[in-house]
C-alpha cells in the first residue's frame, strides 16, 4: 500500500480524530507533461491537485464532485480550478507567462494570485445538496487557505500538510480533522480549538514533513502509524484509486455547437471549414467539421 494515486482514510477514535492521506505520482506526471508549465505554476497545480483529492474523497457516495477554483484580480494567475469526481481529478492554471517569470521561486499566494479568493464547492449526488465555502487567497500557500476554509465555513479545527517533490514530479498531502459531532448535553467539539485531544493530534500531525509525504517508499499506512501508533486503534479504511480524468467527448462537443446557428457555426469555422475546440484540462484540440454537426 504504497499509496500511488491513491487516497487512505483513517480514524484514531481515541482522540476524536479522523483524517486523509494522499499521494500522487503517474497522475501528477501525466496532468504536468500535458502543458508546458513553468516549474512556479507546476508546484502550484501540484499541491491544488493534492487537496483536491484530500477534500474531494470526504465526499459520500458515488456521483458528488469537488470544486476548488481560485479566481483572482492583477495576479500573474488568472484562473486555477481543479475538481474531483469518483476517484477522477482533472485541473489546469491560466496565467500570464511573463509576469509569472518575475516572481521568485517560492512566492506568497499575493505575488501569485494578487487580490483573489479560494472557492471550494460540494456537490452531493446522492442528496442533491450543494454547498460553498469562500475564502480570501492570503498566507504562504493554497493549503493554507484551505485550512483556513475548514475553519471559517465549516468550524471543523484542521490541519493540513502538503509535500511535493518536482523533480520526480510526486506529491502527498495530509489532512487531520476533529470530528464535528459532539455529544448530547456537552459542548459540541468542533467549536473547540483548545480541546487537549485536537491540540496532540495537531502536534502530532505537524510532525509530518514534506519529503515523507512525497517519498513513494513509504506506504501511507506506515506514516499513518508514525504519527498515531501510541494513540490507540488506528482505523484505516479502504484505499481510493485516483486517475486523471477528463470529461471532454467529442459528441457532447458536437452536440453544445449544434445549438448555434448555422451563421454562427460558420464564423466559429477556419478556412478549412472546422471549428477547433480547445479542452483547457487535457490541453487537447478538438477538429469538428461543419458537415458534422446538425441542426
Amino acid at each position: 500500500m504504497n499509496g500511488e494515486d491513491s487516497a487512505l482514510g483513517f480514524t484514531v477514535a481515541a482522540r476524536n480524530a479522523r483524517g486523509r492521506i494522499v499521494r500522487l505520482g503517474p497522475l501528477l506526471e501525466t496532468v504536468l507533461a500535458s502543458h508546458a508549465y513553468p516549474p512556479v505554476i507546476e508546484r502550484l497545480l501540484a499541491e491544488a491537485l493534492v487537496l483536491t483529492a484530500l477534500l474531494g474523497t470526504l465526499l459520500k457516495g458515488e456521483g458528488g464532485q469537488l470544486t476548488m477554483q481560485a479566481q483572482t484580480e492583477g495576479g500573474p494567475v488568472r484562473l486555477l480550478v481543479c475538481d474531483y469526481r469518483d476517484g477522477e481529478l482533472r485541473g489546469y492554471v491560466d496565467h500570464d507567462s511573463e509576469a509569472v517569470a518575475m516572481v521568485p521561486a517560492s512566492p506568497s499566494l499575493f505575488a501569485l494570485f494578487g487580490k483573489g479568493y479560494l472557492a471550494i464547492t460540494f456537490d452531493q449526488e446522492t442528496s442533491g445538496e450543494r454547498y460553498q465555502g469562500i475564502v480570501p487567497l492570503e498566507g504562504a500557500s493554497l493549503a493554507s487557505a484551505v485550512q483556513s476554509y475548514f475553519g471559517q465555513s465549516e468550524q471543523v479545527p484542521s490541519l493540513i500538510r502538503v509535500g511535493i517533490d518536482p523533480g520526480a514530479r510526486i506529491a502527498g498531502g495530509l489532512l487531520v480533522q476533529h470530528y464535528p459531532e459532539g455529544e448530547v448535553g456537552r459542548e459540541r467539539l468542533h467549536v473547540r480549538d483548545d480541546h487537549p485531544d485536537w491540540d496532540h493530534v495537531r502536534a502530532r500531525g505537524e510532525t509530518m514533513g514534506a519529503v515523507e509525504l512525497a517519498d513513494p517508499s513509504l506506504a501511507l499506512d506506515t506514516l499513518i502509524w508514525r504519527l498515531f501508533h501510541d494513540d490507540g486503534e488506528i482505523r484505516v479504511m479502504g484505499e481510493t484509486a485516483l486517475t486523471k480524468g477528463c470529461r471532454c467527448d467529442r459528441a457532447h462537443i458536437c452536440s453544445v455547437l449544434a445549438r448555434f446557428a448555422p451563421g454562427e457555426r460558420a464564423e466559429m469555422a477556419d478556412s478549412q471549414g472546422l471549428i477547433t475546440v480547445d479542452c483547457a484540462f487535457c490541453a487537447k484540440g478538438f477538429p469538428i467539421a461543419l458537415d458534422e454537426l446538425v441542426g
